[in-house]
């Protein structure tokens, strides 16, 4: 998600956070020590009144943590890899692999709403035991808090609109109804944008009546229908790449170089020639070595450019996104997700470079869809 930065990891999976996670745990904490310890707990100091809410603004944040990690946790129990997990103003979003079958992605969409449910109910019973054992008073006020907002967050990521899991769960369903995972995915992400649109407009609303509070309901609004936007074009792409083969999409053949090459050399002798900004290497025995893109060759110093070899500034095969040239372009592309190799694809048959698919591809085979052109082959003309 843009506008997220790296800040460690969780369960060994990299964890980010937007930069509307502080916001919103500032907003918070706020108003639980300015507004509602006050009036649930009256007579305390202010220091007090600070520390409770700072506290509880720490358990929110992990009560967070744990709701994305049972998705991370259950996606990687059904098989699905998970690519980072990044915490925001809903709650978090867990970047994963798409699941197999329409039960997985069911269990893995309903199991954080779930979490957040159980986390609630447990915070609130600590709440009422606490208020049971020592009296009424800040401890108990805080965990009742903690508590609501977790019952809060867990109905609300329950509604049915991607990006939240209520959506997911949607999406699940008529999944398995229906059999079509990309009419799915384009149901759930139109539902997005709907309470997107609704949460904009009745945040505004709020806001022009004089509650400032408006303004972030509309944020979180445009967040959805950003998130719910991007997911129904995913879906499109998917739809118009539905049985389409690496090799009805990569461009064929391709300027490669040897990587012993100088720089330099390398320049003159390849990039010099080339229709891509992108461009496989070889090693001694013409095999796929890594790939190496103009600008990493523009970033090399004049002076340098005769004596480093093209190889020590590539980016070497392992991590690049390789295919053959009878995979579904489809998976192959969930591979190339910049958590992964990334793009360009470069398409091998046994040992041999074959091409290479670039967006520049994908993005005329989808085109070339939308005009009603069919780019794969009938299955029984297929080799």
């Amino acid at each position: 998600m843009n506008g997220s930065v790296r800040v460690g990891h969780v369960l060994g999976v990299p964890l980010r956070m937007h930069w509307s996670v502080p916001v919103l745990i500032v907003l918070l904490a706020y108003g639980l020590g300015h507004q509602t310890l006050p009036a649930w707990a009256p007579g305390r100091t202010s220091a007090v009144y600070a520390l409770a809410s700072a506290v509880g603004a720490v358990l929110l944040m992990g009560s967070l943590l744990l709701h994305e990690a049972a998705h991370a946790v259950t996606a990687r129990k059904k098989g699905v890899s998970v690519e980072d997990v990044t915490l925001w103003a809903l709650g978090g979003l867990t970047k994963m692999g798409r699941p197999r079958t329409a039960g997985v992605a069911f269990w893995v969409a309903v199991v954080g709403p779930l979490t957040s449910l159980v986390i609630g109910g447990v915070a609130v019973g600590a709440g009422i035991g606490a208020h049971a054992v020592i009296g009424w008073g800040v401890p108990a006020a805080v965990l009742i808090w903690l508590g609501w907002a977790n019952l809060l967050l867990g109905v609300f990521n329950l509604l049915p609109a991607a990006p939240l899991d209520g959506g997911r769960v949607v999406q699940a369903v008529i999944w398995w109804r229906t059999g079509d995972r990309d009419r799915a995915e384009r149901a759930a992400g139109r539902s997005g944008q709907i309470l997107g649109a609704v949460l904009i407009a009745f945040g505004w609303i709020s806001f022009l009546r004089g509650n400032n509070g408006g303004l972030w309901i509309s944020l979180i609004g445009l967040f959805m229908m950003i998130i719910a936007n991007a997911e129904r074009q995913r879906a499109g792409v998917n739809t118009a790449l539905r049985g389409v083969r690496v090799d009805d999409a990569m461009s064929a053949p391709v300027a490669s170089g040897a990587d012993w090459l100088t720089v330099g050399r390398f320049i003159d002798e390849v990039a010099a020639h080339s229709r891509h900004s992108v461009m496989p290497l070889l090693d001694f025995e013409g095999r796929p070595s890594g790939a190496v893109q103009l600008r990493t060759l523009a970033a090399v110093p004049a002076e340098a450019r005769e004596t480093q070899r093209v190889r020590d500034v590539a980016t070497p095969l392992s991590r690049c996104t390789v295919a053959e040239p009878g995979e579904l372009l489809s998976e192959v592309l969930e591979r190339a997700r910049p958590g992964g190799g990334g793009m360009p694809v470069l398409v091998v048959d046994h040992g041999q470079l074959m091409g290479i698919v670039t967006m520049h591809d994908v993005t005329r085979l989808f085109q070339l869809h939308g005009l009603g052109i069919t780019t794969a082959p009938p299955e029984s003309t297929r080799p």
